[in-house]
C-alpha cells in the first residue's frame, strides 16, 4: 500500500509524526511490533514545509569525524536550503525506533521537494 501526503504548509513535527506512524504501519488494524511490514510513503512538496517559532535560526543539526576538532554543525536554514527533503528526513527518523528496522522503514520513504515529480 502506498501512502501519499503534500507537506505544503503542515509543520515539520506534526508531518514527521503522520510520516512515521504510516510508515511502521501503526494504522493497520493487523499492526504488530514483532512484524516488519512497512507502507510506501510518498512525501512532495517538502519545499513548502512550514516551521515554527525562531526554530529555522537556532536548530543545529550536528555530525563529527571522529578526529580531533571535527565536530561540524549545520543550522536548520542552511539545510533547508541546500536539501529540504533531508531535514524532513532527519525528522521522521528521530520518530522511528532507535534499532536496527529504522533503515528498513527509512528504504520505503520517497521525498520529492515538487508535486510535479511525484509519480
Amino acid at each position: 500500500m502506498e501512502h501519499r501526503i503534500d507537506a505544503a504548509n503542515k509543520i515539520l513535527g506534526r508531518l514527521a509524526t503522520e510520516v512515521a506512524v504510516k510508515l511502521r504501519g501503526k494504522q493497520d488494524s493487523r499492526f504488530d511490533t514483532a512484524r516488519f511490514r512497512p507502507q510506501r510513503v510518498v512525501v512532495y512538496n517538502t519545499d513548502r514545509i512550514k516551521l515554527t517559532g525562531r526554530k529555522i535560526f537556532q536548530k543545529q543539526y550536528f555530525r563529527h569525524s571522529g578526529y580531533p576538532g571535527g565536530l561540524k554543525a549545520e543550522s536548520l536554514q542552511d539545510l533547508k536550503a541546500r536539501d529540504s527533503r533531508e531535514v524532513v528526513r532527519r525528522a521522521v527518523a528521530g520518530m522511528l525506533p532507535k534499532n536496527r528496522s529504522r533503515k528498513r522503514f527509512l528504504a520505503h520513504l520517497i521525498l520529492t521537494k515538487d508535486a510535479s515529480t511525484r509519480s
